[in-house]
């Protein structure tokens, strides 16, 4: 009899719903994984809300403890990485770095960086032009871009030359700069941390799952997505 997997993963192809996928793929662990399907809501399902009470993506289940529940990105990252102790250095100060760098995207690239997008990508094409919020998001998104970016400087990661879930969190944000319509010119180091990322195998491999979404990362039918996109989140 095959073992049930001891993660079951809820999750749709947006920047923070890739964030457990690329933990999953690079940790080699074997998980289950629903599609929550925005169009139909499933997301604000009473099922789904009993997991998750804030009716978002990502979450996901420990079916190998007791079914616990977890839900948002950052705090999924820090579970899975305890769990599995993985991606999450064992060194005091090295620990607690990756722990800021995880809330920095958290609290800030995620933040500004979604606005950027939601702005351009969903309110515009709906005929809501908002210049000064477009301007302010869009000027706060490149000046975090360049914090990561000093912070880069000599090292291969975010905390030196250990890949930890700091990088995870931040790479499918901060690479979809496209869809923000934030420039990275200049930006030398951040530019080189995505290379060597984009040349990981197992964090291609997640962002092909659940659905891949190209446009995202500048590449692929740009138009249809943008489209199909507004209409995803229109009420979500």
């Amino acid at each position: 009899m095959t073992k049930q997997p001891d993660i079951h993963l809820y999750t749709a192809s947006t920047m923070n719903g890739w964030k457990p996928v690329i933990f999953l793929e690079e940790a080699e662990v074997e998980y289950e994984m629903t599609y929550i399907d925005f169009s139909k809501k499933e997301q604000k399902s009473d099922w789904y809300m009993k997991l998750n009470p804030n009716g978002r993506i990502p979450t996901i289940v420990d079916q190998g403890n007791n079914d616990f529940a977890v839900f948002e990105s950052g705090a999924i990252l820090w579970y899975l990485a305890e769990k599995y102790q993985m991606f999450l250095p064992q060194n005091q100060k090295a620990r607690s770095q990756t722990l800021q760098w995880l809330m920095f995207q958290m609290g800030g690239i995620g933040p500004m960086m979604g606005q950027a997008m939601y702005f351009q990508r969903i309110a515009e094409p709906q005929g809501h032009r908002d210049d000064f919020a477009i301007e302010r998001y869009v000027k706060e998104s490149r000046r975090l871009l360049e914090v990561l970016d000093k912070q880069l400087e000599g090292k291969a990661f975010l905390v030196g030359d250990e890949f930890t879930i700091a990088d995870i969190a931040t790479y499918p944000w901060a690479r979809a700069y496209y869809w923000a319509k934030v420039s990275v010119d200049g930006l030398k180091h951040l530019q080189a941390w995505f290379d060597r990322i984009d040349e990981r195998p197992a964090t291609q491999r997640a962002l092909e799952k659940p659905k891949p979404v190209p446009a995202f990362f500048g590449r692929g039918d740009i138009e249809t997505t943008l489209a199909s996109n507004a209409d995803r989140f229109k009420n979500n």
